[in-house]
């Protein structure tokens, strides 16, 4: 997936308000840009660290630019705007990219289903395989100390366990359920659920993972080098969890 608008570097001062960051332009000017993360971010955007930001050509947009990128200074890369996520995902289904999701002649985003009201973000039907019910959840979380090792959530996720729910009522009532992660840094080679930030959360992966629900974890290919960028997931690495 290439970006939407061209990427431009800037260095963060800060973000507040969860949806704002300051940031300082390359001309030395100060602005606000967007935040697409309601996320904690730790660790994903400190003062000073280089970002990059896309500019919109909305004019009934407040704040035209969105912080898209970070640019950590061992060199990982991290997407911080979570709704590429979604859009990585289906992309690298339609490419073969996700081989465990081949096979189906149906692709649909954003499709109603459960019994607590949610949307399923990847919907994949086929006649004679049935239906496939992806979620798609966007990893980020790198402790510096934890040798590579990421995790999910950053913070208690309500609407997280929502979705473990609604997949776990999904298989029960006999269809295909996925729990995806699209990992989203770089520095992140096995994945983890974040049990010292959310138990709940953990302990409904397993029992996810107990009654037939399959966890995939992609990493992310992330480059600033041609004019609007690129993110792709790539290949698949360790999910891990007790």
């Amino acid at each position: 997936m290439q970006f939407p608008s061209q990427l431009q570097p800037a260095t963060l001062i800060k973000r507040y308000k969860r949806f704002l960051a300051d940031v300082t332009l390359a001309n030395g000017e100060e602005v606000t840009i967007h935040c697409a993360n309601t996320g904690a971010m730790t660790g994903c955007g400190s003062p000073g660290d280089t970002i990059w930001y896309t500019t919109s050509d909305n004019p009934k947009r407040k704040y035209a630019r969105s912080w898209e990128l970070t640019e950590k200074a061992n060199g990982d890369m991290i997407c911080i705007n979570t709704a590429r996520a979604n859009q990585i995902s289906k992309e690298a289904i339609e490419s073969g990219v996700i081989s465990q999701l081949q096979g189906y002649d149906t692709l649909q985003t954003e499709v109603k289903y459960g019994d607590e009201n949610s949307r399923i973000d990847i919907l994949l039907s086929d006649p004679e395989k049935g239906k496939c019910y992806i979620e798609v959840k966007s990893a980020s979380l790198l402790l510096e100390d934890d040798n590579n090792i990421g995790f999910f959530p950053d913070t208690k996720t309500l609407r997280g366990q929502k979705h473990l729910r609604e997949l776990i009522s999904v298989k029960n009532n006999g269809h295909r359920a996925v729990l995806l992660f699209a990992v989203q840094h770089t520095g992140i080679h096995i994945l983890k659920p974040a049990k010292h930030l959310d138990s709940d959360y953990s302990y409904l992966v397993i029992e996810a993972i107990n009654a037939g629900v399959e966890v995939f974890a992609y990493a992310s290919s992330i480059s600033t080098e041609c004019e609007t960028g690129q993110i792709l997931l790539t290949e698949q690495i360790s999910f891990e969890y007790d």
